[in-house]
C-alpha cells in the first residue's frame, strides 16, 4: 500500500458520524423528557453499540489512552489503560453529544462553570477588537455559547472542514434561529474567503478555527510537533490566517469535569507574525506553542480528547495502525 493510498485512508475525514442527525435529536427529547439520569442510563447501550462495531475508533481511543499513561503515569496511578478506559472514554464523547445540544438550545447556567482565570476572561470580553479564537478537539467548545448569551453583541464565525460537522451545526441552529454563530465549510482558504473574514474581524466579530486536524488537503499544509511525547502533525493554517487577519490569537478549551465545566481562555499572540527567511522556525514555533497548550489540557482530562483516529499514523496505514493497537491490547 502506497503512502499516498495510506494517508487518505487514516485521513480524520474518512471517517464517517456514527448515527444520524435524527437519532441525536431523539436522544435530546428523551433527555428534555424524562432528565439527564434516564439519558445517562440509556447512553450505556449506545455507546456499547459504538463501541463494539466502530473498530478503528476502539484502537484509536486505546493508542491515545496508552500515549498520554506512558507520560503521565500518575494519572493512571500505575495502571496500564485497556478496554475497560476506552468504553469510559467514548462514554464522555456520549456526554459530550448531549452537552453540545443543551449548549445550543438551552441557556447556560454560569454556576456550572469552573473558570480559570476569571479576572483575564472579563478583561478578554471586554474587548471590541475581532479575535481569532483556536480551539480543538478536546471537550466541548460549544460552551462558548453560554459566553455570547451574556455578551449579546458577540458574532461568532467558525469554520470548519468536513461536511459532518456543517451538518450538525445547521440542525442545531434550527433549534435555535436566534444564535449568533456563523458557519463556514471550507476546504481550503482561498482570497475571497480570506477578504471576508479580514472584513469580519475588522467588524469586531469573533473567528473559531480548530487547530489540532490535519487539512483536507493532507499533510502538505502540516508541521511536525511534539504531542505526549511523540512526533504529530499539525495545520499551518491557523498561524497562516492569523498573518493575514493580523489580529490578536487566543486559545480556548472547555470540556467538562465530574459535574462542573473547566473553561480557560489562553493568551497565544497578540498578532502573529511570519518572517519569509527564517526556513518556517516561526511557523513551527506557533504550532508546538499551541500543541504543548492543548496537551496541558489533555494531560488533566485524557477522556476528554475526541479525536477517534489514529493521530499518530502518518507512516502508517490506518489498518496496519488498527492491528498494532489491537494487539498491544493483549500484551
Amino acid at each position: 500500500m502506497t503512502n499516498t493510498t495510506a494517508e487518505k485512508q487514516a485521513h480524520w475525514s474518512t471517517l464517517q458520524e456514527s448515527g444520524t442527525i435524527r437519532g441525536i435529536l431523539l436522544l435530546l427529547w428523551l433527555q428534555r423528557v424524562f432528565g439527564r439520569r434516564f439519558f445517562n442510563i440509556l447512553l450505556y447501550p449506545i455507546m456499547a453499540y459504538f463501541f463494539l462495531l466502530n473498530r478503528r475508533a476502539r484502537a484509536a481511543s486505546l493508542e491515545f489512552l496508552r500515549t498520554h499513561a506512558q507520560k503521565y503515569p500518575a494519572y493512571w496511578q500505575g495502571k496500564i489503560p485497556g478496554y475497560s478506559d476506552v468504553f469510559r472514554h467514548m462514554y464522555a464523547f456520549g456526554q459530550c453529544i448531549l452537552d453540545k445540544l443543551l449548549a445550543w438550545s438551552t441557556p447556560i447556567n454560569e454556576q456550572d462553570f469552573e473558570i480559570a482565570n476569571e479576572p483575564l476572561l472579563a478583561q478578554f470580553m471586554a474587548k471590541t477588537k475581532g479575535q481569532l479564537i483556536i480551539g480543538s478537539h478536546l471537550g466541548n467548545l460549544e460552551y462558548c455559547r453560554g459566553f455570547v448569551q451574556r455578551y449579546k453583541a458577540r458574532t461568532i464565525n467558525a469554520l470548519v472542514y468536513d461536511q459532518h460537522s456543517a451538518n450538525f451545526v445547521m440542525a442545531m441552529q434550527k433549534i435555535n434561529p436566534q444564535s449568533r454563530i456563523h458557519i463556514y465549510q471550507v476546504n481550503e482558504l482561498d482570497i475571497p474567503l480570506i477578504l471576508q473574514l479580514k472584513a469580519k474581524i475588522d467588524n469586531g466579530e469573533w473567528l473559531f478555527i480548530a487547530g489540532d486536524r490535519i487539512p483536507l488537503s493532507g499533510e502538505a499544509r502540516t508541521v511536525t510537533v511534539d504531542f505526549l511525547g511523540r512526533p504529530a502533525q499539525l495545520p499551518i493554517g491557523p498561524y497562516m490566517l492569523a498573518k493575514v487577519l493580523q489580529c490578536e490569537v487566543q486559545l480556548m478549551f472547555s470540556y467538562r469535569q465530574a459535574h462542573k465545566i473547566y473553561f480557560e481562555l489562553v493568551p497565544f499572540a497578540e498578532q502573529v507574525t511570519l518572517p519569509r527567511k527564517d526556513g518556517g522556525a516561526q511557523l513551527h514555533a506557533y504550532a508546538q506553542q499551541y500543541a504543548s497548550a492543548l496537551e496541558q489540557q489533555a494531560a488533566r482530562a485524557p477522556l476528554q480528547w475526541f479525536n477517534f483516529y489514529p493521530y499518530w499514523a502518518s507512516s502508517q496505514s490506518a489498518t496496519e495502525s488498527v492491528a498494532k493497537a489491537e494487539a498491544a491490547a493483549h500484551d
